[in-house]
């Protein structure tokens, strides 16, 4: 199963797409159409004819944000379980029918939302609606298959984090950064939490969060409208609703002081993660700091030309790398990212030091209008070369819809992102990327243990 990463976590092969929200949000090309069935699932279709292949995600509006503290992971170990079968299609047959249609398929876990997808010649898609549809209402949840499932996942973050120092360091400075906020909780879940999860609480998330109206089908492809609306109708509209839990607000309160914290964990170097407080989009049209942090972003990552690998890693070879990040888009509150490694014979504090010296240029100096000019054309022109896959165009409508932000907005964001000014810039490196706003977390590297020499090699 697909899990989400950062930029600066080593991460599997399987999980390279799944990453924060993109820096900038550009929709889709091609029409978009919606329809709510009457139970309340939602229907979004984009019409892609570029190709006879589909890409079908059901979206749930549900992921480690609406966990508590005891039961962290669970939204995660779910998606697991959606995999073990239904009386109708019984263990592990999901996959292998998609398979056997020439499909693919598989599932990823957010702070935000949990989506399971399939990418299929058009034609299969009601197969897809079909088993999706089965499974939202028709899981078989055994405790014998939780059992083994749970020993899965609790492999799955040793492999990914515990033996992952960066992994390890950014689930720890989050932990630190978040106070009110449940983004504190790892996607993946805490070790006891896993090691005391039982099926019971699998099933009180199923019940809870896999209504339809509490999900969103999202397909992308060489199709029509209306034909998905009328399959969506057959296959989702019998499934009944569900009442939610009430949705409480999980406002951060203002951070009153720098935060720092160092974690100890194998390896030969040492990192630096530094992380601001940041507001993301909530009103596309009048918002204009979520842009202006995104256009930081480029200014200092993101090509050869950009600031930090410039300045810090060719010129003052002051760090091995370097980058910014930052998630214009989620349901919770946002954070604005740098983070490097110290080139040999170089220390975390010069590293630090250096990357407080390029914020302060801006924050004095601003940018320059070429410089803010490519800048723009870079992060605009990213996105829209991902427009080619319709499966970034399913994933994108459905983060922006999930996040309530529109996913019709493509040409406003566009604008607002063209209309950043020089001194807006200025303005949010001022106001947001200050000591008392920040979190700072270090990777302090420890020797790795020297295995115990064989006796024959004693004896020698």
């Amino acid at each position: 199963m697909l899990v989400p990463c950062t930029r600066f976590i080593a991460c599997g092969l399987t999980v390279a797409w799944a990453a924060a929200a993109p820096l900038f949000a550009v929709a889709a090309q091609g029409d978009t159409h919606e329809h709510t069935l009457a139970n309340g699932m939602q229907v979004i279709v984009m019409e892609d004819h570029r190709a006879p292949t589909v890409a079908s995600i059901v979206w749930y509006r549900s992921g480690s944000m609406d966990e508590i503290s005891g039961r962290t992971g669970v939204a995660h170990v779910l998606e697991h379980m959606m995999f073990k079968g239904t009386a109708r299609h019984p263990a592990d047959t999901f996959s292998k029918t998609i398979a056997a249609a020439g499909g693919r398929d598989n599932a990823f876990t957010n702070r935000d939302y949990t989506g399971y997808f399939q990418q299929l010649e058009k034609s299969k898609l009601p197969l897809a609606l079909s088993l999706e549809a089965d499974r939202m209402q028709n899981l078989t949840l055994s405790a014998d298959e939780f059992a083994k499932e749970i020993r899965v996942v609790m492999e799955e973050r040793r492999m990914r984090t515990d033996d992952q120092p960066r992994a390890l360091l950014y689930e720890q400075m989050m932990a630190v950064a978040y106070t009110g906020s449940s983004y504190k909780w790892p996607i993946v879940g805490w070790m006891n939490d896993l090691e005391n999860m039982t099926v019971d609480d699998a099933r009180d998330w199923y019940r809870t969060w896999y209504t339809p109206n509490n999900a969103t089908l999202v397909v992308v492809g060489d199709v029509l409208p209306d034909e998905v609306f009328a399959m969506a109708e057959q296959h989702f509209g019998p499934i009944p609703a569900r009442s939610l839990p009430q949705r409480k607000p999980q406002l951060e309160p203002p951070q009153r002081g720098m935060k720092r914290l160092t974690v100890k964990g194998p390896g030969e170097l040492p990192y630096l993660l530094m992380g601001w407080h940041a507001p993301v989009i909530r009103d596309v049209e009048n918002d204009w700091e979520p842009y202006a942090l995104a256009v930081l972003v480029g200014v200092l990552d993101g090509s050869d030309a950009a600031r930090l690998d410039r300045i810090l890693v060719r010129e003052k070879r002051i760090a091995i790398n370097s980058g910014a990040s930052f998630a214009t888009v989620s349901r919770g509150p946002g954070m604005w990212f740098l983070d490097g490694t110290p080139a040999p014979g170089k220390t975390v504090a010069e590293l630090e030091s250096a990357l407080r010296t390029e914020i302060e240029r801006i924050a004095r100096d601003g940018v320059e209008a070429d410089e803010l000019q490519r800048v723009k054309s870079q992060v605009i022109a990213s996105q829209v070369f991902q427009r080619d896959s319709i499966f970034f165009q399913a994933r994108q409508i459905g983060v922006l819809h999930i996040a309530g932000i529109p996913y019709t907005s493509p040409e406003v964001q566009v604008r607002r992102l063209r209309e950043v000014t020089s001194e807006q810039v200025q303005a949010v490196v001022r106001r947001y990327l200050v000591d008392d706003n920040l979190t700072v977390a270090v990777l302090e590297p420890q020797a790795l243990l020297q295995s115990a020499p064989a006796a024959s090699e004693l004896s020698q």
